[in-house]
C-alpha cells in the first residue's frame, strides 16, 4: 500500500536551521536529535482519503521510541523536503507539519554541491514535544540529550589553516614508502578529534568520508584525478611516531587562534593507575581545563618526592 522510511538530518538547511535558531556552534553537535522523512510513497491503487496523514501521525507517534532502541539518543524534530514541481505537501499539512520555507535546491555530489539549476523544495518539519526549538536552540544542551563527547563544524578555513600549524614537526617516519605527508595527516587527525571522533578505525572512517573538496582543503595526496586520504595504519603510525610535544604546541597555537576563549580555568589531577617510574614511583598527572571550551590548554606529568 505505502512506504514510509527515515533517515539522519540533512547536515545544512538554511530554512530549517533558521526556523530552530540554533547557530553553526551547535548545529554540529545536535543535529543527531532530528531524522528526516525520506521517503512517502502510496501506491496509485491505493489513494484514500486521510490514509497519508493517518499513517504519517501513527509512524512519529512510534518514532521516538524506536529510535531510541535503535540508536540509543530520543528524537527531538522530524524534517521532509517536498519537491513542489510534482507535489504540494498537502499530506504533511494535514497531519500538522510546519512549512518552514524553501530550499536553496542544490544537491550533495561526491565533487560537493551540484552546479546544475537548482530545484528548490519546500521544507516542512514538525516537532517530537512542544519544546523542541527550545532545546535544540538553548545555549546549553540538557545533559539528557547530550551523547558522546563534545563536537563542533570546522569551517572550510580551520580546515585549510590546519596543515600550517603542523608544518614545523619532523617527520619521523623513514622517507621510503611515504605517500602522505605529515601534516596531513596530523591535520586529518586533529580535525576528526574536534569533531568529536575517538580512536583510529573512527578517525579513518571520519577521514574517507570527507568530500572532495574538504580533502582538498588538507592537502590530500591527488592521484589520477582523485583525493587519498592515508589508510588507519598510516594514521596510526604517525601518530605513534610524532613528538607529542610539539604535536601539543601546534594544537594549542590553533586553539588560540580559532578555539573558544575562556573565561576561567580548572586545574584537575589524576592519578595514573599502573604507571610506575624508574624509581617505583606512581605518576600523577596535572591539567589546566577551559570553563567555556572543555579544552585542555595543557599537562603536566608529577611524580611526589619520597
Amino acid at each position: 500500500m505505502a512506504l514510509l522510511s527515515f533517515s539522519a538530518a540533512a547536515w545544512k538547511c538554511t530554512a530549517r536551521d533558521r526556523w530552530i535558531g540554533w547557530g553553526q556552534r551547535h548545529q554540529f553537535d545536535r543535529l543527531k536529535l532530528i531524522a528526516n522523512n525520506s521517503r512517502l510513497l502510496i501506491l496509485p491503487d491505493w489513494h484514500r482519503p486521510n490514509l497519508g496523514s493517518r499513517t504519517l501521525s501513527l509512524c512519529l507517534r512510534r518514532l521516538g521510541s524506536d529510535w531510541m532502541r535503535r540508536f540509543g539518543h530520543p528524537l527531538l524534530l522530524v524534517e521532509t523536503f517536498v519537491d513542489p514541481q510534482r507535489f504540494r505537501g498537502t499530506v504533511y499539512l494535514a497531519a500538522n507539519w510546519n512549512y518552514v520555507g524553501d530550499s536553496r535546491g542544490f544537491r550533495s555530489t561526491r565533487e560537493g554541491y551540484s552546479a546544475e539549476h537548482p530545484r528548490p523544495k519546500k521544507v516542512f518539519v514538525r516537532p517530537l514535544q512542544a519544546d523542541a526549538r527550545e532545546v535544540l536552540s538553548a545555549p546549553l544542551l540538557d545533559p539528557a540529550y547530550r551523547i558522546g563527547a563534545p563536537k563542533m563544524m570546522l569551517s572550510a578555513q580551520q580546515m585549510r589553516s590546519l596543515p600550517t600549524f603542523f608544518a614545523d614537526i619532523e617527520d619521523p617516519r623513514r622517507t621510503q614508502g611515504r605517500r602522505h605527508r605529515l601534516v596531513t595527516i596530523l591535520s586529518l587527525a586533529a580535525a576528526a578529534v574536534l569533531c568529536g571522533l575517538r580512536g583510529y578505525k573512527a578517525i579513518t572512517a571520519w577521514a574517507q568520508d570527507l568530500s572532495p573538496a574538504a580533502r582538498e582543503r588538507f592537502g590530500c595526496r591527488l592521484d589520477k584525478g582523485r583525493r587519498l586520504v592515508p589508510s588507519e595504519y598510516v594514521i596510526r603510525n604517525a601518530l605513534i611516531r610524532v613528538d607529542p610535544q610539539a604535536l601539543d604546541r601546534a594544537l594549542q597555537r590553533w586553539n588560540d587562534t580559532y578555539g573558544q576563549h575562556d573565561q576561567s580555568l580548572a586545574i584537575d589531577g589524576k592519578t595514573m593507575c599502573n604507571a610506575i617510574d624508574d624509581n617505583g614511583e606512581q605518576t600523577h598527572i596535572m591539567s589546566v581545563v577551559g570553563h567555556q571550551s572543555r579544552a585542555c590548554y595543557t599537562q603536566k606529568k608529577w611524580v611526589p618526592c619520597p
